[in-house]
C-alpha cells in the first residue's frame, strides 16, 4: 500500500511538472541567424561588431539576378526591369535599390554636377552605344550586368539585422511584383533568402523526424516486447522528457535552430535505451517466478548502476560540447545533456511507479526453438573465442588502415553547406558566382596613419595597391573603397571619359579635385566607405563562395603581402567581415575536437577505474569504443566528408552513446564476478543475459539516427548517417572484441583465474 501510494505522489508530480513544460515549450521560437555561429569571446567578433556599428553589416542586402530570353538590351524587358526597380524601392523594410536603368555616371562642369543614365531605356536607338559604353565602364560587368549581357542584377540593400517575419513579408512581395511584371527567369540570395527556407525547413523536419522517431521506436518496442505497456511506458518516458528539457528551453529563451532541431530526434533513441534495459530486466525477473515487488527492486539493483553510469556518460558526450566556442553547438550540448539526465531519472521514478500500478505482465514460457536470443548469442560468443586471434589480427590491421585514412580528412565549410548541391536556394546562389560577382562578402578595415587621411594622395596610392593584389591574385571580382571614389570623382571632372577613371598623378591634380569632392559628401559610396573624420573607412567586395579552407589560405598570403608592401606609417588594416568569422571556427574546430574527446575519455576512464578499481579495465572499457570513431573518421577521409561545424560534433556524441553497452556489459560482468563465478563463466553469463537488450538498444539508435538522412540539411543528413555507422561499429566491437579483451587482458583480484587462454566453461 505504502509503495502505490508513492507511485501516486511521483506521477502526480511528473504530472504537475509536465504541464509547467508544455507552457513554456509553446513560448519556444526558431531562429536562424549567422551571427550565433560566430566564435564567442573572440577579439575579432568585437572588432566586427565596431566595425558594424560604423559602417553598416556586411549581409544586409539581397541579389536579385533577372534573365531575359535573347538580350538585355530589349525595350520590353529593360522597361519591366524599370518599373520592378520603382516597385521594390517602395517596399518596406528596403533602404535603397541599386539597378541597371537607374544607375547613372556623374559628370562635374562649371555648373555643377549632372548624372547620365547608362542606359536610356525609352530610346531604343542608343542601346548599341549604352552597350559599348557599359562594356567598357570598369566595375560594372559582373555587378548589374552579366558577361554574356543575358542577365541583370539588382542590389537590394535592406533595413539591418531583419528577423523572418518581415524578411518573409519583403519576399513575398518581391516575388507578387515579379510575376505580375512578367518576369519568370529570376534569381534570389542573401540573408533574408536563407533565413526564410532554413526556419521553414527546421519547423517541418522538427514535425518529420519526430513522427517518423515515434513510429520507428513503437515497432521496434512491440517486436522486443508484444504488449502495450512494453509500447507505451517507454514512450510516455521519452516524450516527457523531451517536453521537460523544450520547456528549459522555453524558459531560458533559447531558440530552436540547426542545433537544437535535433533534441527530439536524439532523445527519441537516446533516452529508450535505459527503458529498454529496465523493462527487459523487468520481464526477464517476472519470467523467473519473482513477485511484482521483488521484481521490480531486484531489477532497479541489478539495472540501476548500470543505467545511471550510462546516463551520465552519455550526457557527457554532450555535455563536452560546451567546450566549443560556437553557440548552437553549445546550446545543443547542454540542453541534450539535461535531457538525457531527465530521461533516466523519469526511467528510476516514473517507470517503476507505473509497474507497481499495473497489473503483473503475463510469464512466458521459454521458447523451445532454435533461434532464439540465448541460441543465437551462444553460437556467437562460440564464434568468437574459437577465432579470437583471427579477430585481433584483423582488428590490428583495421586499425592501421583507418590511422592512414584520417589523414585524409579535410577541415572546409562554405556558406550554404547544410544545403545539398541541387536545393533550389543553392542553384540561386551558385546563379551569382557564374554570371556576376558571387556572394561571398570581403571586409577590410582601413585606418589613416598619423597626419593622413584616407584622401590623402600616398594613402590613396597604397589602397590602389592593396585593390590590384586582391582583383589579381586573391580573386576578389567586386571592389569598394575610397579610392571608387576618388576614381569615380576624376572621371566625373572630365566629362566621364573612361580613360580618366584612375587617381590623379600629382598633388596639384589632387588638390585641384579634392574642392569638387563636395558633390559626392552626400552620396552612399562616400557615406559607407569613409568615416565623418576621413580617418577611418573600408574596402568592401564580392568573391565565389571558395570555402574555408581556400579562404584561409588566400587571407593567409593576403596579410603576408600587407605586411610585405603596405607602409603601416601611412595605413593600416584589419581583415573583418562575416565570412572570415565564420571561416575562423575552422580555425578552432580541431581543438574543441580534441578537448571534447579527451574530456570525454578522461570522464569515463575514471567511472570505469572507480568501478573496477583496475587501469587495464579502463584500457578494457576504452579501446572498443574509440575503435569505432576512428573507423569513422577514416569513413569521413575516404568518403571526403569535409570535418565542419555539423560533422564536428559527432565524435563526443558518438563516444558518449556508444560506450553505454560497454557500461551494461561490464557492469553485469561486476556482478557476476562478485557472485564468485569464475571469469570465464561470468564472461559467458553476461554475454547472454545482456547481449539481447545491447542489441536491440542499438538497433533503436541506429534506427533513429538514421531518420536523419532524410533531412534536406546536409549537417543534418551526415550527423544521421555517421553517428549511425558509429554505433553499428560500436556494437560489433561489443560483442566481437571486448569478450576477448575481458579474457586475455583482466584478472579479477577477489578470485583466481586460469591463465590458459583455453575456455573451461563449455558454451552448449
Amino acid at each position: 500500500m505504502l509503495y502505490k501510494k508513492l507511485s501516486y505522489f511521483v506521477l502526480t508530480l511528473i504530472t504537475l511538472i509536465t504541464c509547467l513544460s508544455v507552457f513554456y515549450t509553446t513560448r519556444l521560437r526558431f531562429d536562424y541567424n549567422f551571427d550565433h555561429f560566430f566564435p564567442r569571446h573572440d577579439p575579432d567578433l568585437d572588432f566586427y561588431l565596431q566595425y558594424r556599428e560604423k559602417f553598416g553589416n556586411d549581409n544586409d542586402y539581397l541579389l536579385l539576378g533577372i534573365t531575359a530570353e535573347k538580350s538585355i538590351f530589349n525595350q520590353t524587358f529593360l522597361s519591366k526591369i524599370d518599373s520592378l526597380t520603382k516597385q521594390i524601392a517602395k517596399i518596406r523594410h528596403v533602404e535603397q535599390v541599386q539597378s541597371p536603368t537607374t544607375l547613372r555616371s556623374p559628370i562635374i562642369e562649371t555648373f555643377g554636377l549632372f548624372e547620365v543614365p547608362y542606359l536610356h531605356t525609352n530610346e531604343p536607338g542608343r542601346y548599341l552605344q549604352d552597350s559599348l559604353t557599359i562594356y567598357q565602364e570598369p566595375g560594372l560587368v559582373g555587378t548589374l550586368f552579366s558577361p554574356d549581357a543575358k542577365s541583370v542584377s539588382l542590389l537590394i540593400q535592406t533595413s539591418p539585422n531583419l528577423t523572418k517575419l518581415p524578411s518573409d513579408s519583403l519576399l513575398v512581395t518581391l516575388k507578387h511584383n515579379l510575376h505580375t511584371l512578367g518576369l519568370p527567369n529570376y534569381h534570389i540570395a542573401g540573408k533574408a533568402v536563407a533565413q526564410s527556407i532554413f526556419v521553414d525547413r527546421m519547423r517541418y523536419e522538427l514535425a518529420l523526424f519526430m513522427s517518423i522517431s515515434i513510429v520507428m521506436v513503437v515497432i521496434f518496442l512491440y517486436i522486443t516486447f508484444r504488449t502495450w505497456w512494453g509500447v507505451v511506458m517507454p514512450l510516455l518516458v521519452v516524450l516527457i522528457s523531451i517536453c521537460w528539457s523544450m520547456g528549459l528551453m522555453g524558459f531560458t529563451n533559447t531558440t530552436i535552430d540547426l542545433m537544437t532541431m535535433l533534441l527530439p530526434t536524439i532523445m527519441f533513441v537516446v533516452g529508450m535505451s535505459d527503458s529498454v534495459h529496465i523493462l527487459t530486466q523487468y520481464v526477464t525477473e517476472i519470467a523467473e517466478g519473482k513477485p511484482k515487488n521483488q521484481a521490480i527492486i531486484t531489477t532497479v539493483k541489478d539495472v540501476g548502476l548500470a543505467t545511471f553510469i550510462t546516463a551520465i556518460t552519455t550526457a557527457i558526450g554532450f555535455f563536452t560540447l560546451l567546450t566549443a566556442d560556437i553557440g548552437p553547438i553549445r546550446n545543443f550540448g547542454a540542453f541534450t545533456g539535461v535531457a538525457v539526465i531527465v530521461a533516466y531519472v523519469l526511467s528510476m521514478t516514473m517507470l517503476p511507479a507505473m509497474m507497481l500500478l499495473m497489473p503483473l505482465p503475463p510469464r512466458t514460457a521459454p521458447k523451445k526453438e532454435a533461434l532464439t536470443w540465448p541460441f543465437l548469442l551462444r553460437r556467437l560468443l562460440l564464434f568468437v573465442f574459437r577465432f579470437r586471434t583471427q579477430i585481433l589480427v584483423a582488428i590490428s590491421l583495421i586499425i592501421v588502415g583507418a590511422v592512414y585514412c584520417l589523414t585524409l580528412i579535410r577541415i572546409d565549410t562554405t556558406l550554404l553547406d547544410d544545403l545539398s548541391d541541387n536545393d533550389p536556394v543553392k542553384l540561386d546562389f551558385k546563379y551569382f558566382e557564374e554570371n556576376f560577382a558571387g556572394v561571398r562578402p570581403f571586409e577590410l578595415f582601413l585606418k589613416a596613419g598619423p597626419n593622413q587621411t584616407l584622401y590623402s594622395l600616398p594613402v590613396l596610392r597604397e589602397i590602389e595597391e592593396i585593390e590590384q593584389y586582391l582583383g589579381n591574385t586573391y580573386g576578389l571580382n567586386f571592389i569598394l573603397s575610397p579610392v571608387t571614389v576618388v576614381k569615380t570623382l576624376n572621371k566625373a571632372v572630365n566629362g566621364g571619359s573612361p580613360g580618366f577613371y584612375k587617381l590623379p598623378a600629382t598633388e596639384a591634380q589632387w588638390r585641384k579635385l579634392q574642392q569638387q569632392l563636395k558633390f559626392f559628401k552626400k552620396r552612399p559610396e562616400l557615406t559607407r566607405l569613409v568615416s565623418t573624420d576621413l580617418k577611418e573607412g573600408r574596402l568592401s567586395g564580392k568573391m565565389g563562395d571558395i570555402g574555408s579552407a581556400k579562404a584561409t589560405k588566400l587571407n593567409n598570403q593576403f596579410r603576408e603581402f600587407m605586411q610585405k608592401q603596405t607602409n603601416p606609417a601611412l595605413l593600416k588594416t584589419h581583415l573583418t567581415g562575416s565570412s572570415v568569422l565564420l571561416d575562423k571556427n575552422n580555425d578552432t574546430l580541431t581543438r574543441d575536437l580534441m578537448e571534447g574527446l579527451l574530456l570525454d575519455i578522461l570522464f569515463i576512464g575514471a567511472i570505469v577505474g572507480f568501478m573496477f578499481r583496475s587501469w587495464k579495465m579502463i584500457v578494457i572499457t576504452l579501446l572498443p569504443n574509440i575503435l569505432p570513431i576512428l573507423l569513422i573518421g577514416a569513413f569521413m577521409g575516404v568518403a571526403d566528408i569535409n570535418l565542419k561545424v555539423s560533422t564536428s560534433i559527432i565524435f563526443t556524441i558518438a563516444l558518449g552513446i556508444a560506450i553505454d553497452d560497454t557500461i551494461h556489459f561490464i557492469s553485469k560482468l561486476k556482478l557476476e564476478l562478485l557472485a564468485g563465478k569464475s571469469l570465464y563463466y561470468a564472461v559467458k553469463r553476461t554475454y547472454l543475459t545482456t547481449g539481447k537488450a545491447v542489441i536491440i538498444t542499438s538497433c533503436i539508435l541506429m534506427g533513429g539516427f538514421g531518420t536523419l538522412i532524410f533531412s534536406t540539411f546536409e549537417g543534418t543528413f551526415y550527423v544521421g548517417l555517421l553517428i549511425s555507422l558509429t554505433l553499428l561499429f560500436a556494437v560489433l566491437s561489443d560483442l566481437l572484441l571486448l569478450p576477448i579483451l575481458v579474457v586475455y587482458f583482466f584478472r579479477p583480484k577477489s578470485k583466481p583465474v586460469s591463465q590458459s587462454a583455453e575456455m573451461p566453461v563449455p558454451l552448449s
